[in-house]
């Protein structure tokens, strides 16, 4: 039996008319995105170390911005980049062990494709002002170092005091979740939540950022656009009021009121930590203030601070001395500045208010501040491997918070950076929120391509084929009877004439 017995010519005209309605039916091309991993580095060249950090996405955007999931970090040996002043040419051989060790965590088909940063901040920015033939000398030798990688380097960068605090605005909105956020299905959705600002206390300053209203943008204010939208962030600097600077201050004014008591107690340091002062030492600087109407006393004069932990005592001098400051425009209340935030939660970048949320239980800001600085040495170096002298100035710090507080500021104490990004360092929460913004400017890999049609149109050629195949099958099955039937007869005929 030939396939032309069992598959008649009305089988072939229907399944001819089938291709050519696929042929007709309009296609359309449906992308399909890579899911190939892409990595980026940047380098934070900051006031005391340099830290290389590597940042990884899929190659998917969302509204033209990357979604960084995870970042490891390694920090450069020696001292920071100022120090190389004197012989630039050492300053690129010392970023050779991490960037070694970056080559071992990014594949080797991915090194030249992986753009590499360098951020340059406060020590870099001031030596650019007052030494500028200084400052292009180390960047110069630190871009020879950084074209030998086997990265794709994109330059150095000397940031602005707002970028940076920008940036750190970036970086703590994208960890809360404020841009987007992911629903049940694991689907980007955007968020409900509103912008937080962000205090950031660092040794010598303090700076409160936030975003501002269309209406109110500041000509200092930095403009972002992220996930399709604009944003434009002002940053109040508040000089002399990082905690460095709030700690001589402090000291200063108690030497001078003490006058010429050899022993100064300081209710802000914890029970039985005391240390020795220089006058000189802490009376030096543009944040110092001396009180005309009490004694200065002699420049080498040494006095002997110990420690009390009374926080009632504290919070008083800390607020007396915040109180006789003029140079911390935002001491006051948010409607006298020249930009009003949209929102009112503010979270806080600062080791004092790390270890404040990890060892105190109240989630009352005041209650915090009042048992750490009731705390003992002893009870202070239990809970941490950091240094005694950093320990002791955070109740200077969380006071200061506290007052800020107390102006109408409403900080997120349960949120935390350092747990966030879980790199130890919370100095350097910029570099998350640069590269964000650069990730505006990365090009997307092109995707790939599959012809699709409308659901409808497939169902309906679905049911034709299968009408068709079961058409067909029963068609040939009734054939093979019919011819299975008439060679049975011829048999039986034969059979019956013999």
């Amino acid at each position: 039996m030939s396939w032309r017995e069992l598959l008649p010519p009305w089988l072939v005209i229907v399944a001819g008319l089938t291709g050519i309605v696929l042929l007709c039916v309009s296609t359309k091309d449906v992308p399909i995105a890579p899911l190939r991993t892409k990595y980026g580095i940047v380098l934070d060249a900051g006031p005391s170390h340099t830290i290389l950090f590597i940042y990884q996405w899929t190659t998917t955007k969302a509204n033209k911005t990357g979604v960084i999931k995870e970042c490891s970090s390694c920090t450069v040996q020696g001292p920071e980049i100022l120090n190389y002043s004197d012989s630039p040419q050492k300053v690129g051989k010392s970023l050779d062990t991490c960037l070694n060790w970056a080559q071992s965590k990014i594949p080797a088909e991915q090194h030249s494709q992986t753009p590499l940063y360098l951020g340059a901040t406060t020590s870099i920015r001031q030596l650019n002002f007052s030494h500028p033939t200084l400052s292009d000398d180390l960047l110069a030798a630190l871009t020879v170092a950084l074209k030998s990688s086997p990265f794709d380097f994109q330059g150095v960068q000397i940031l602005s005091s707002p970028d940076k605090e920008a940036f750190n605005w970036v970086a703590v909105n994208y960890i809360l979740e404020n841009f987007f956020k992911y629903d049940w299905r694991g689907q980007m959705v955007p968020s409900e939540n509103g912008m937080a600002g962000v205090l950031s206390i660092g040794g010598t300053s303090t700076q409160l950022t936030s975003k501002v209203e269309r209406n109110q943008i500041p000509k200092e204010g930095v403009r972002l656009q992220l996930y399709g939208q604009t944003h434009t962030v002002y940053t109040h600097h508040c000089p002399c009021h990082g905690t460095d600077q709030l700690r001589s201050r402090l000291l200063s004014m108690l030497i001078q009121e003490k006058g010429s008591a050899k022993t100064v107690p300081n209710p802000c340091w914890p029970l039985s930590y005391s240390q020795e002062a220089q006058w000189n030492s802490v009376h030096t600087g543009p944040c110092t203030v001396s009180d005309d109407t009490l004694d200065i006393p002699n420049p080498d004069q040494v006095f002997n601070v110990t420690g009390t932990s009374n926080p009632s005592a504290c919070v008083r001098l800390v607020q007396r001395l915040l109180n006789s400051s003029s140079s911390c425009s935002f001491l006051n209340n948010f409607p006298k500045s020249a930009a009003k935030p949209l929102q009112t939660r503010f979270l806080v970048i600062s080791e004092a208010m790390d270890f404040l949320r990890k060892t105190t239980s109240s989630s009352d800001l005041g209650q915090a501040v009042n048992k750490l600085c009731e705390m003992s040495v002893k009870e202070l170096v239990k809970e941490t491997q950091t240094s005694l002298d950093a320990l002791a100035d955070y109740c200077i710090a969380s006071v200061f918070i506290f007052h800020l507080s107390t102006k109408g500021y409403v900080f997120d104490f349960n949120q935390s950076v350092e747990a966030a990004f879980q790199i130890g360092d919370t100095s350097s929460v910029w570099t998350l929120g640069y590269l964000l913004n650069l990730t505006n400017t990365i090009p997307q890999d092109s995707p790939s391509f599959l012809k699709g049609i409308d659901p409808g149109v497939w169902s309906l050629l679905l049911i034709l084929f299968v009408v068709l195949l079961t058409g067909s099958f029963m068609r040939i099955s009734y054939r093979v009877m019919v011819k299975e039937n008439s060679f049975s007869n011829r048999n039986s005929s034969v059979f019956d004439d013999n």
